[in-house]
């Protein structure tokens, strides 16, 4: 079953003018897609499994990051919503495979940049959020130190793959753009 369908793949692609290089253009975005999703499922799940803690007095959980709720959630619907988009760019991306449409392409490319740049400065706010947090944090006992510090670090490096992919996707725009005007 793999295996027809990866020749089915195959010949489509090598069928169309521009099969190599979507090809290409795919296995890369493969790659980018998968950094997403790792720092995405680490944010989450660091804040998830050891994110909250209640004292010993109260029964009631409150976060790790000076007992802000907010700052959790904040993280954690950030990185499962950045997950999830990951997963349906890549399926956007299968179908444009397929897709002869450059209007569709135009329009796919340029939600994806949007999309990128605002992922960007959200998890940079999430970064500054959780950082300005934990520095607040007074009473460090009994907090699991390795997840907020991996909450936050992941947090940071998301920044920085999102702004890469968003430059790429900027790249890609121009090529698109400038190589379908002149048909």
């Amino acid at each position: 079953m793999f295996l027809s369908t990866f020749h089915v793949i195959s010949f489509s692609l090598h069928a169309s003018a521009h099969g190599p290089a979507l090809l290409s253009s795919f296995r890369t975005q493969c790659v980018f897609c998968r950094s997403f999703q790792v720092f995405a499922i680490v944010v989450f799940s660091c804040i998830e499994s050891e994110g909250y803690i209640n004292a010993p007095t109260s029964p009631q959980v409150k976060c790790i990051f000076n007992k802000n709720d907010s700052a959790c959630h904040y993280a954690v619907g950030i990185g499962v919503i950045a997950f999830l988009a990951c997963v349906g760019f890549l399926l956007l991306d299968v179908y444009l495979l397929f897709s002869s449409s450059a209007q569709e392409r135009k329009l796919a490319v340029a939600a994806d940049l949007g999309f990128s740049g605002l992922w960007t400065f959200l998890w940079f706010v999430c970064f500054c959020l959780l950082t300005s947090q934990w520095s607040r944090t007074e009473d460090m006992r009994g907090i699991p130190k390795d997840a907020a510090h991996a909450a936050i670090a992941f947090s940071f490096f998301s920044i920085a793959t999102w702004v890469s992919w968003c430059t790429r996707q900027r790249f890609q725009q121009d090529y698109y753009f400038s190589s379908y005007d002149n048909i």
